[in-house]
């Protein structure tokens, strides 16, 4: 499989892994099942409320902090472990954890960011599954500027690794074009802070 970035990272597009039904059985279920909840991130001193709603899910209540708030994983659900596996068999990693994004349309998207807090494993794979909407998914080096953009397909599959999350930022760019929603799962590895 070829490498996405020409320098400072690994980035794997492994296409649809997931046929139209399946992955929109899967997007249903997941709609209805999971704890969906606004996000409250703080930036500048202010706190912000973001019109997607995520959840975050993982092995024995790992704990993850993201935009400066405490996050405590919820215990996996049947779905979610089996996506997990099916990912992990994918790409040859393993994972402990699950931030799940649910944007209800493209005025809903991500700003530029890396996904490198310090709970994080170190250059550990994090593996993107996109269910519903097709959106564009794009990459910034944080030197040189230079970006890559791709669009992400219903049940396809993305995975970032080696010393992507240092090097590069990527975002879910806002669009007036898409009005259905979109679920992405970042399965992760997130290690306890010392």
């Amino acid at each position: 499989m070829k490498n996405l970035l020409h320098t400072d990272g690994e980035v794997y597009y492994y296409g649809v892994v997931w046929d139209e039904d399946t992955a929109q059985r899967y997007f249903d279920i997941l709609l209805k099942e999971i704890e969906w909840k606004q996000d409250v991130v703080k930036l500048y001193g202010k706190e912000w409320v973001t019109q997607r709603k995520t959840a975050w899910y993982g092995d024995n209540g790992i704990a993850y902090t993201y935009g400066k708030v405490n996050r405590v994983a919820l215990e996996w659900t049947h779905t979610l472990l089996r996506l997990k596996e099916a990912t992990e068999k994918i790409t040859g990693s393993s994972y402990n954890s699950c931030l799940l994004n649910l944007y209800h349309h493209g005025n809903e998207g991500m700003g530029w960011h890396s996904d490198d807090e310090p709970e994080m494993k170190a250059n550990a794979s994090i593996a993107s599954l996109s269910l519903g909407a097709a959106r564009r998914f794009d990459f910034r080096h944080r030197i040189t500027g230079e970006t890559i953009s791709m669009m992400l397909e219903q049940g396809s599959l993305l995975e970032m690794k080696g010393s992507t999350q240092r090097y590069w930022k990527h975002q879910i760019p806002k669009t007036a074009k898409v009005l259905e929603p979109r679920i992405n799962l970042t399965f992760r590895t997130v290690v306890p802070v010392k």
